[in-house]
C-alpha cells in the first residue's frame, strides 16, 4: 500500500498538485466526500502548529487545588469537561489535570488528597507541529496538552479532540446533543442549560419574558442569533448578556457558535 501511494505521488511537485488529484479522485468517484475532506485535512495539519488551535489562556477551563470538594463539584457540573487543568495559588502554576470521573474517588473516601488523583500535565511549545502533537497524543494515550509561549509562560490548551476535528471536521459529543423537545434543561443550581439553537418562543415561554424576534430590521428565530446580534459578535465562553432580568451566560461554544447557555434569574441566590 506504501508503495502504491508513493508511486501515484511521486511526481507530484506542490501540494496544489497534490490537492488537484485528491479533486479530480473525487469527481471520478473513486473516493468520496468524506475521504476528501479528510486527506485534505491530514495536509493542513502538517503545515499548522499548536498555537493556531489552542484555546487561549484567558478561556481555559481550570480547577483551583484550594477549592473544597463542593465547589469542584459544582464547577465540574457546570462546565462538563472530561478533564481540568489544576493550578496551585497561580493560574501559571499548573500541577496536573483532574479527570472529572476521579472526583467520585473523593466522593467516597473524602480523607483523600486531591494532589494523588491529579494525572501529569504535558506542555507543549506553540510551535509543535500537529501531525507531531497527533502521533505524542496517540503514543502518551494522552489528550491534553498545555500550550507555552517562547517564554515559558501558558499560551492556551490543545486537546486530542481539537486536532482530530481539523482532520474530520467537527465531532458531537454527549454535550453537544440537541433535540427539538429538549433544548432547555434545569441544573441543581436552580439556573438552567439553554441550547443556543433555542427558538426565542420557546425561550419567552419558558421564562415568562418578552424577547423581541425583531431587531433593528433583522429578524431572529433562536437565541444565540439574538445575543450575537445584541453582543456584536459571538460571545466566547464566560462571556454574557442579560436580558429582561435573566443572565445568558455561554456555557460551551464549538465551531464558531454558541452550543449551550447557562440562564439564571439575575439577584438570585445560586444554592450552595
Amino acid at each position: 500500500m506504501v508503495k502504491f501511494v508513493q508511486s501515484v505521488f511521486s511526481g507530484l511537485q506542490s501540494k496544489e498538485e497534490l490537492l488537484e488529484l485528491i479533486e479530480t479522485a473525487e469527481i471520478n468517484k473513486y473516493i468520496g466526500p468524506e475521504s476528501r475532506v479528510m486527506l485534505e485535512g491530514v495536509l493542513s495539519i502538517s503545515e499548522m502548529r499548536a498555537g493556531d488551535i489552542m484555546v487561549p489562556a484567558p478561556r481555559m477551563d481550570m480547577l483551583d487545588i484550594a477549592l473544597g470538594m463542593d465547589e469542584l463539584l459544582e464547577k465540574v457540573i457546570q462546565i462538563g469537561h472530561s478533564r481540568y487543568p489544576v493550578y496551585e495559588n497561580d493560574r501559571e502554576n499548573i500541577i496536573g489535570v483532574l479527570m472529572a470521573k476521579d472526583l467520585l474517588k473523593l466522593q467516597r473516601a473524602p480523607e483523600l488528597n486531591i494532589k494523588i488523583l491529579l494525572r501529569t500535565a504535558v506542555f507543549v511549545p506553540e510551535s509543535k507541529n500537529l501531525t507531531d502533537l497527533l502521533r505524542d497524543f496517540k503514543r502518551n494515550r494522552n489528550h491534553m496538552a498545555m500550550v507555552v509561549d517562547e517564554f515559558g509562560r501558558i499560551a492556551g490548551l490543545v486537546t486530542f479532540e481539537d486536532v482530530l476535528e481539523e482532520i474530520v471536521g467537527e465531532i458531537e459529543d454527549e454535550f453537544d446533543t440537541e433535540t427539538d423537545q429538549g433544548e432547555i434543561y434545569s441544573l441543581v443550581d436552580k439556573s438552567f442549560r439553554v441550547a443556543g439553537s433555542t427558538t426565542i418562543e420557546k425561550i419567552n415561554q419558558a421564562f415568562e419574558i418578552e424577547l423581541p424576534n425583531q431587531v433593528d430590521d433583522e429578524n431572529f428565530d433562536t437565541i444565540g442569533g439574538l445575543i450575537a446580534h445584541e453582543m456584536g459578535h459571538v460571545p466566547q465562553r464566560g462571556e454574557y448578556k442579560d436580558m429582561q432580568g435573566y443572565r445568558f451566560e455561554v456555557m460551551h461554544s464549538k465551531a464558531g457558535a454558541v452550543k449551550w447557555y447557562r440562564v439564571k434569574k439575575q439577584g438570585f441566590q445560586q444554592a450552595k
